[in-house]
């Protein structure tokens, strides 16, 4: 009797234990689960993973800090132009203007017109960048509102309406600053913030992705190669910030794809990489310094005119008009003709030509391939500035 309750007793007990080290084990591996998962060990000299910019609640990301620091660096920008109008009866009918000359007849008069738009501040003295339709024409004044309320008079360093930049200057120090991303490092897909003043509702912020990159042919400037996103973007956002999740200014909002006037989820900004070059120049020259073939005009292909020039496909770029004095002339260039290269590269469109002469290097020369007739023929054109080409024809 007392040797079957020992048994019991031992296998009880025995029991016992092997239930707390099963329990021990499954705590042990639940633990594991739900423990972050350590990083693999990096190879000798390769960098550490930067943290993530952004912290997460409820399966959305959290933008409020780099919000909160960016709306600091945006400002808005007011700019009071003067706008000559016609007191003629017919308004600006080009019928009547050019016949009975209506500005001699019924005189005209000066009006006052505001513009309203956003500006990002880019360095602690004051440099103020925005788009050149924001400061726009015949300027009086400029004013610019501060993120902390303060509104200063600010005047115009350069402009640029090749890539609708302009630079401004207000006397201030101090001032917080959007620091520079990098926009070739964007990837298609990323989060992306529009900081501005939209309907003039100031430090406005929206959220959304990169819809793409190397936007063109859109129609809102000569130099085009834009970021798109679907961030909203609304009247008074142009020259506003859009910033990485990290908080670095990767554009300069510009313009929408509306039929509304408003937000539809088709916004242009002009990439930092460009936009950071063209204040460069205006901070050292008072202008952008680009190449030139001198006076070229380029029109797309259609179906209908590649069939009249001999051109095998649309990809290319027409010249349709140039002048006698010009340096594509002089290298042989003529109307009809179609540039489908440009120092090696395949040109697809006007745009796409225009930006490879503007990045091309004043003093160079640079090789084109064109198709006149059908046949390929390769000719030099020597590489001008492009305010050395305007001044010419101005003249």
């Amino acid at each position: 009797m007392l040797r079957k309750f020992f048994i019991s007793f031992v296998l009880v007990v025995a029991g016992f234990m092997a239930g707390i080290e099963l329990t021990g084990r499954t705590s042990e591996s639940r633990a594991a689960e739900l423990a972050p998962q350590a990083a693999p060990p990096r190879a000798a000299g390769r960098p550490a993973a930067a943290a993530a910019p952004v912290s997460v609640a409820g399966g959305m990301p959290d933008f409020s800090r780099i919000a909160g620091e960016a709306v600091k660096g945006v400002a808005n920008i007011s700019s009071l132009q003067v706008v000559r109008t016609s007191n003629s009866p017919f308004g600006s009918d080009p019928f009547f203007r050019y016949f009975f000359d209506d500005d001699r007849a019924f005189g005209s008069r000066d009006r006052r017109s505001l513009s309203l738009g956003s500006g990002v501040m880019i360095s602690p003295d004051g440099y103020v960048v925005t788009n050149n339709h924001v400061v726009g024409d015949n300027v009086r004044e400029i004013t610019v509102a501060l993120a902390d309320k303060r509104e200063i008079r600010g005047k115009v360093i350069g402009t640029d309406p090749a890539t609708d930049i302009a630079l401004l200057k207000i006397d201030v120090k101090g001032v917080p600053v959007l620091p520079w991303g990098d926009s070739a490092a964007l990837k298609v897909g990323e989060w992306a913030l529009a900081i501005g003043s939209p309907f003039q509702l100031s430090q406005t912020v929206t959220a959304g992705i990169v819809s793409a990159t190397g936007r063109t042919n859109v129609g809102f400037a000569d130099y085009e190669d834009f970021i798109q996103t679907d961030a909203a973007i609304n009247p008074g956002n142009s020259g506003g910030a859009l910033i990485n999740s990290r908080g670095e200014l990767v554009g300069i909002n510009t313009g929408i794809f509306s039929e509304s006037g408003g937000y539809q989820g088709i916004g242009f900004a002009v990439p930092s990489n460009l936009a950071r070059r063209v204040v460069g120049d205006l901070m050292k020259y008072g202008e952008v310094r680009r190449g030139s073939v001198g006076y070229l005009r380029v029109d797309k292909l259609t179906d209908q005119l590649a069939e009249d020039v001999g051109a095998p496909t649309t990809n290319g770029a027409v010249v349709s008009r140039m002048m006698r004095d010009s340096e594509s002339y002089a290298a042989g260039l003529r109307p009809g003709n179609v540039i489908v290269q440009f120092n090696g590269q395949p040109v697809d469109d006007p745009s796409q030509f225009f930006r490879l002469v503007a990045d091309a290097k004043v003093g160079s020369t640079a090789s084109v391939r064109v198709l006149r007739d059908g046949r390929a023929m390769d000719f030099k054109l020597p590489i001008v500035s492009s305010s050395q080409s305007a001044a010419r024809v101005r003249r």
